[in-house]
């Protein structure tokens, strides 16, 4: 069996995880890393593996899996999809995901490329089950309740706002879809959390929730991966009332992206050219295995 060649863009925490998960999956070989820093100063567990600057170093690479912050995967997807590879990314601003989607379909049809955006667990595999939950009761309402726990994204928002030396964001849920966001943080020398706290607050990842920022002297100290969720539907099957679905998730934040990002990879290289959602995709592709034995197996 010829395995699918993944190269890993990014190597921070999902990038960590993704190269775990990658050793893990039978079907799969690593191409090799790109790091900004390329070779320099490489981390010893990625020994076996070529470490570049850019994609354009690494041969007959079938599928990037981008572990970049949010805010440059169309940037690193189109580079991609310009050399006719596939491209898999966790992108997570739930208001902008229509605008990628029709943005990277061009250049994926374009250059007969597939590219699967936010492919993370939300948005990713929980879109999958309030899409499932709204097709058994298509009427009526669906909560998503996050957490407690650390939240990659928002993390990643607030490290890039000038003035953050360390942060760390964490998801409280209220209830009925309803979050807290608990931002911690250390300063640069020069800045206020007065000032920081503003640029926080304005930043669309924030903008919308209840947010309490907190000046600290280590956030490592106060740092957990894990997370979770809390799905509820309560609507109409038919013309039946009072049906009721919940999903439950505890996970390592991390870990759980890097395993989704790998499947949807899989995923990939059995789509036409175009770039498309979770949603869209029938879940079986993301299975390694013969379709057949996974067929009576999971049916």
């Amino acid at each position: 069996m010829k395995k699918i060649r993944a190269a890993v863009i990014g190597y921070g925490n999902i990038g960590h995880y993704t190269v775990e998960a990658l050793q893990a999956a039978p079907d799969f070989e690593i191409a090799g890393i790109v790091r900004r820093a390329g070779d320099a100063d490489k981390p010893a567990e990625l020994a076996p593996y070529a470490v570049v600057k850019s994609i354009k170093e690494l041969a007959d690479v079938d599928v990037a899996i981008l572990a970049t912050p949010t805010r440059s995967v169309e940037q690193h997807a189109k580079e991609c999809l310009a050399l006719g590879i596939n491209t898999v990314d966790s992108y997570d601003i739930h208001t902008g995901i229509v605008a990628l989607r029709r943005s990277l379909d061009e250049t994926a049809r374009q250059h007969g490329a597939v590219s699967i955006i936010s492919a993370g667990w939300d948005p990713g595999s929980d879109s999958i089950v309030r899409a499932l939950m709204q097709s058994l009761a298509p009427k009526g309402l669906t909560y998503t309740n996050f957490g407690p726990g650390m939240s990659m994204g928002h993390t990643v928002a607030v490290k890039a706002i000038e003035g953050v030396k360390a942060a760390l964001s964490m998801t409280i849920p209220l209830g009925t879809g309803i979050h807290r966001r608990m931002v911690y943080v250390e300063l640069q020398d020069g800045y206020t959390l007065q000032q920081v706290t503003a640029s926080i607050k304005a930043d669309p990842y924030f903008a919308n929730d209840e947010t309490h920022v907190m000046q600290v002297e280590s956030v490592d100290a106060l740092k957990d991966m894990g997370h979770g969720v809390n799905l509820t539907r309560k609507g109409v099957s038919g013309k039946t009332h009072d049906q009721l679905f919940e999903f439950n998730m505890h996970i390592n934040n991390p870990a759980l992206t890097a395993q989704v990002l790998v499947n949807v990879a899989r995923a990939s290289m059995r789509q036409q050219p175009g770039c498309y959602t979770m949603i869209e995709i029938p879940v079986i592709d993301m299975l390694p295995g013969d379709r057949e034995e996974l067929i009576a197996h999971l049916v």
